[in-house]
């Protein structure tokens, strides 16, 4: 008869149970199923639009030193536009941006030193934070291939600098915001007048017991383009969002602030007063275009043709004219094909980053009016 010793066999149990608990862990932590360490070794700096993806997934799963590494590395990279005479030209006929590298919009190169700023921030590495905040600035105001500041980078700086304690630093942000909602169409009452309130609130030296937290909602919408030759006064791209955008509202404890301003921004890139070589790439790709889409057009009438004078020059019954007009009328349909092919706008962008932002400091999200059901994808970034 076998005889099993209790105590042997928890301590057998206890010892199966630290080592899967390790191998769980051993490479790296784990957060809703994705480790730390399996997302760094999915970026890649040659996939710019992916480096950007993972490390907005890797801020989003607590994996701050993974940003720190990776983030600053992909601002310096990513943020200069390279001119070379050989591959703007070529981007003239073949789809556009397939041979060129993408350079970071204004509000990415933004939202990348929030990201980093904030990272350090929850290292506890306040002095770090506050360069990266202080690199926001300067992102925000350097005239480079791409430029404009931006409500929704200003609304989280301010918060992050009342975070680190730099409560004249987050004053000037507060200012900066309400008086840029003058000039910023759509949602400017609510965020002006929030802005406003913590100018005063600041001037008068009041201070919060509860701490700012920054949450995300949804994910940036995906986008779809149209030609609009009428009724279009620079370019010929309507850029449209497959997803309508959350209103702006305003809370007693907090606001919520969509991502629009940054939709805005893809949308006017092949405008002349923003980015004129795009604009001119764009106008001149029109006709090349135009003539890409002749070629199966012209080849699609010549099997009809052709097809039936070898039909009648053999004396045939008209199967091969009717199987030629069949194959000429298909491959004729491809024409419209290949000219969106051919004109497709580059509307590469960053992809993981929410559809809209609330920042309060109630202490739960359900106390906030600004925060919707939680049903529509809510997550807590800071």
């Amino acid at each position: 008869m076998i005889r099993y010793d209790s105590r042997r066999v928890i301590t057998l149990v206890i010892g199966l149970l630290i080592g899967l608990v390790g191998c769980e862990t051993g490479g790296g932590r784990i957060l809703d199923g994705r480790s730390c360490s399996a997302i760094e070794q999915n970026i890649n700096l040659s996939d710019r639009i992916g480096t950007l993806n993972r490390l907005a997934d890797a801020f989003e799963e607590r994996c701050y030193q993974t940003v720190m590494t990776h983030g600053a590395k992909a601002r310096s990279e990513f943020r200069h536009k390279t001119f070379s005479f050989l591959s703007e030209t070529t981007n003239v006929f073949i789809p556009e941006g397939a041979f060129i590298d993408y350079v970071l919009e204004s509000y990415e190169r933004g939202y990348l030193s929030l990201l980093l700023a904030a990272s350090y921030a929850n290292a506890q590495k306040m002095e770090e934070a506050k360069v990266e905040l202080r690199q926001l600035d300067h992102e925000l105001f350097t005239p480079l291939y791409n430029y404009g500041e931006d409500p929704v980078n200003l609304l989280l700086s301010a918060v992050l600098w009342e975070r680190v304690g730099e409560v004249n630093e987050a004053r000037v942000d507060w200012l900066r915001l309400r008086d840029l909602g003058m000039m910023w169409k759509g949602q400017q009452d609510a965020v002006r007048s929030f802005a406003a309130r913590h100018v005063d609130r600041i001037d008068d030296g009041q201070a919060f017991s509860e701490p700012w937290q920054v949450y995300g909602i949804r994910r940036f919408p995906e986008l779809t383009w149209d030609l609009q030759f009428f009724g279009s006064t620079n370019g010929y791209f309507s850029v449209k969002a497959k997803r309508d955008f959350l209103p702006a509202c305003e809370s007693e404890t907090g606001v919520r602030l969509s991502t629009s301003s940054w939709f805005d921004k893809v949308a006017i890139r092949h405008h002349h007063g923003y980015h004129p070589l795009l604009n001119v790439q764009a106008w001149i790709r029109l006709p090349i275009g135009l003539t890409y889409s002749l070629i199966p057009f012209a080849a699609g009438a010549g099997v009809m043709v052709g097809g039936c004078v070898l039909d009648v020059a053999a004396k045939g019954n008209g199967g091969l004219c009717q199987l030629s007009v069949i194959g000429g009328i298909a491959l004729m349909r491809t024409a419209p094909t290949v000219l969106e092919g051919a004109l497709e706008p580059d509307l590469r962008h960053w992809e993981h980053v929410p559809a809209a932002f609330v920042v309060t400091r109630a202490s739960k999200p359900e106390l906030e009016p600004c925060l919707p059901k939680l049903e529509t994808a809510v997550r807590r970034l800071w």
